[in-house]
């Protein structure tokens, strides 16, 4: 087969049957299944493509405004507010009203949008679900289409699971979490859609079939006559947030509902977003429903940003937690601005995972939990993630007894001591030392991440936290950043230097590790192999790359033949 970019076959040829039913100009390289076919209807194809060939354009400009922007601060520029919207930053508007069926968000649970978890999140007690199809998710043809069937039934209330192994069958609970979708960033492609002999942009794949497809039924049942509901990932500019709000738009238009029944929460896990809050609130002001701290992406990027900046190393990032004062600005001004624009302002992830086999443990991991939360609502927070059903309770318990019936703070919080923090507060750097432990960490995590990923999940317990896709950036970025200016580990009290030799060795040393923890046979199945080399090679390139997923994407994309239904 000839093979293009990203191993893309090149198009034509003969098909043969079955084969999806698409539309001029739409050609489909992923597997055909039956199930997927409801889905990858001709209509929801061609919605997708209208959506792909209007908006593509814009697309690329905002991702060559992205560039433009690295390039500057590579050059030594620091980002900052910009003095043309000061008039929006210093106006006095506000979004659109909280529709009533999002006014209380004081506990949402994360996770990928697989069968099982899909009703295990909805019926958790939690108030909101985020189903993601980005950074918990692999995101295979397999899974991304799975996801699509299994949101499809969800929002018809017809889901089920067999759990065979477990003689169980879960199906949903009469009350159940609002269903919010994060659909992938602007970054990323999907491989196996090609719209005018180009991959379509990941996000509208996700956005398109999932909106087509809900957006009637969810509105009479979830909505209360709004919705669908969505999270934004992964934004670094206000022209970003207009795009979608135009995607918006014209989806509505297209299906023929009011305008503004779209809601969206956009997480602020950038750092050059920071400063773009108040903008990306207005543009998104009639769909907007706030935003969210997107912490551990927001250090990744702050490391990603700073790359070329060797003043601005941080230290191990266990350290770097919600009190450092540039994660605490940021966390005080998002509340400020949501609630002077009249919408939610969410708190950030819990990743703790309940630790069955020690009661002692699981209780200090539950404690840290709780003051983290107590934290954040007397922030003024509305809301907070959990990433496990277990620590629902405990996340629930905080937020109503700090705010006792209320649906949330939006009025009664409104942070006005927040209106001084400056480009230096949310730039600060911050404080701790380098060790290497931090070093062995980083590689450890980020290998087992990447060979989970490369096998299809993209949620990820390890060493008693659920890990997604930001903490593989922000091991991979830092070790990366170490490498290159050759940091002393200076909390170790040796003074020893990071190299490319010392790294190696490291590596070795924690492959050992690994396949001492997970065992010999699991190491074997597992791609961790592959995953080292794609993890080591990414630290130690010349360049850093922007995202580790866009590289190891070219590793799950698989073309099936036209009319291959098999596995």
């Amino acid at each position: 087969m000839d093979l293009g970019t990203y191993g893309y076959p090149k198009q034509g040829g003969k098909r043969t049957e079955p084969y999806y039913d698409v539309p001029e100009g739409v050609d489909i390289t992923g597997r055909y299944d039956e199930e997927f076919a409801k889905i990858l209807t001709k209509d929801a194809l061609k919605f997708v493509a209208e959506l792909q060939r209007e908006f593509r354009n814009h697309i690329r400009y905002a991702l060559e405004c992205r560039k433009e922007a690295k390039r500057r601060y590579n050059e030594g520029a620091l980002p900052g507010f910009d003095p043309a919207t000061r008039y929006i930053r210093e106006g006095e508007w506000l979004c659109a009203p909280v529709p009533p069926a999002l006014a209380d968000r004081k506990v949402e649970i994360t996770g990928p949008v697989e069968r099982k978890m899909v009703i295990n999140a909805l019926n958790s007690g939690a108030k909101v679900f985020m189903a993601d199809f980005e950074d918990a998710l692999s995101p295979s043809w397999e899974n991304l289409m799975r996801g699509q069937v299994n949101l499809k039934d969800a929002v018809a209330g017809t889901i089920t699971f067999n759990d065979k192994a477990r003689n169980k069958v879960y199906k949903l609970n009469d009350q159940t979490a609002k269903l919010f979708v994060r659909p992938r960033g602007w970054h990323l492609p999907e491989a196996h859609i090609f719209i005018d002999g180009e991959p379509a942009t990941g996000c509208l794949v996700d956005f398109g079939l999932y909106f087509y497809h809900n957006h009637a039924p969810f509105r009479r049942t979830q909505g209360a006559g709004f919705g669908p509901f969505f999270y934004l990932p992964k934004m670094e500019h206000s022209r970003e947030a207009k795009i979608w709000n135009n995607v918006f738009e014209r989806a509505e238009k297209m299906v023929g509902i009011e305008r503004g029944s779209i809601r969206a929460t956009v997480l602020i896990e950038t750092l050059p977003a920071v400063f773009q809050m108040n903008e990306i609130l207005y543009e998104l002001r009639d769909h907007s429903v706030g935003l969210n701290c997107g912490r551990w992406d927001y250090i990744f990027s702050y490391v990603k940003t700073f790359q070329a900046h060797p003043d601005r190393l941080l230290p191990d990032r266990v350290l770097v937690g919600m009190t450092q004062h540039f994660m605490k600005s940021y966390s005080d001004l998002l509340i400020r601005t949501c609630h002077r624009h009249g919408v939610h302002a969410m708190g950030g992830m819990a990743a703790q995972i309940p630790i069955r086999d020690d009661p002692a443990a699981n209780e200090a991991a539950l404690e840290l939990v709780r003051k983290d939360k107590l934290r954040e609502v007397k922030a003024g927070h509305d809301g907070t993630w959990a990433a496990h059903p277990g620590l629902i309770p405990a996340c629930m318990e905080v937020f109503n007894n700090n705010m006792g019936n209320a649906a949330n703070q939006i009025k009664t919080a409104k942070r006005n001591d927040a209106e001084n923090i400056t480009e230096e507060d949310l730039l600060q750097v911050p404080r701790g030392v380098r060790t290497m432990d931090g070093l062995r960490l980083n590689t450890r995590v980020g290998i087992q991440y990447v060979a989970a990923w490369l096998t299809g999940s993209g949620s990820v317990p390890l060493y008693n936290l659920m890990e997604d896709a930001a903490t593989a950036e922000i091991s991979r970025v830092q070790n990366w950043q170490w490498i290159k200016y050759g940091v002393e580990l200076d909390g170790d009290g040796l003074g020893v230097r990071v190299s490319k030799e010392l790294f190696g060795r490291v590596v070795e040393e924690e492959m050992a590790r690994i396949e001492s923890e997970v065992g010999k046979d699991k190491f074997k199945k597992g791609m961790y192999k592959e995953a080292c080399k794609i993890f080591k090679r990414q630290c130690t390139a010349p360049t850093l790359d922007d995202f580790l997923t866009l590289d190891a994407y070219n590793y799950i994309v698989i073309h099936h033949p036209k009319g291959s239904a098999k596995l």
